[in-house]
């Protein structure tokens, strides 16, 4: 597939920036502990299910000392909705193991620290810095990689590479260009039936074709 052009990479970056001046993440979190509980839930799920799921959560384990010692049968139940939920749950405990074990309670703000817990790979880990520091880091989850090959932003197969590319051809505003891709892919340039005509990178746009990071 055709790959974007130095002037076209640049035009498309100013329009994201453009119309996602200040796009936040739609996940609900009122700190770093809640965030990083959201993201780690948000994994293969939609912040909408996440949203309805963590009011409860938040509430029987408010902190990383309280989600350390929960029952894994009790959490289970309370995320049971979420894609992948008993993978999850032993992952969130362990977390808040690790953090009150190896952070004395404070969930870290550096990417290799976030790397060391359980369940937080590197796109986790860039989302809460995205979200939470506004880093100049790029995330890649579905949303992202779509976009960005169906702007010929990048032809990688995997989420990591296409990561890499994105921050090497777009350099800055990483963590706004992030979030504006993220809402973009869910609400116009989605995997299928994309709202084309609505659609202010039409001219940018190299395929349809629903893409997926391998």
């Amino acid at each position: 597939m055709k790959q974007s052009t130095k002037s076209e990479i640049a035009d498309i970056k100013a329009l994201f920036l453009e119309h996602y001046p200040d796009s936040k993440t739609e996940l609900n979190y009122q700190n770093p502990y809640e965030l990083l509980v959201s993201v780690m839930l948000s994994a293969q799920c939609t912040d909408k299910r996440v949203n309805i799921i963590t009011p409860a959560l938040f509430a029987k384990y408010p902190d990383v000392n309280s989600l350390s010692v929960a029952e894994l049968d009790d959490l289970k139940s309370i995320i049971n909705s979420c894609s992948f939920f008993n993978n999850k749950a032993k992952n969130l405990i362990k977390m808040a193991q690790d953090v009150v074990l190896k952070f004395d309670g404070k969930i870290p703000l550096s990417r290799d620290e976030l790397m060391t817990l359980a369940g937080v790979g590197q796109k986790s880990a860039n989302v809460v810095l995205i979200e939470y520091a506004n880093a100049n880091l790029m995330a890649v989850d579905t949303h992202v990689f779509r976009v960005s090959h169906r702007l010929g932003l990048s032809d990688k197969k995997s989420a990591l590479e296409t990561e890499i590319e994105l921050s090497k051809k777009l350099k800055d505003n990483l963590d706004k260009l992030h979030q504006g891709m993220v809402l973009f892919g869910r609400y116009i340039c989605k995997s299928i039936n994309p709202n084309c005509y609505n659609c202010f990178l039409m001219e940018y746009c190299k395929s349809k074709k629903g893409y997926k990071p391998s």
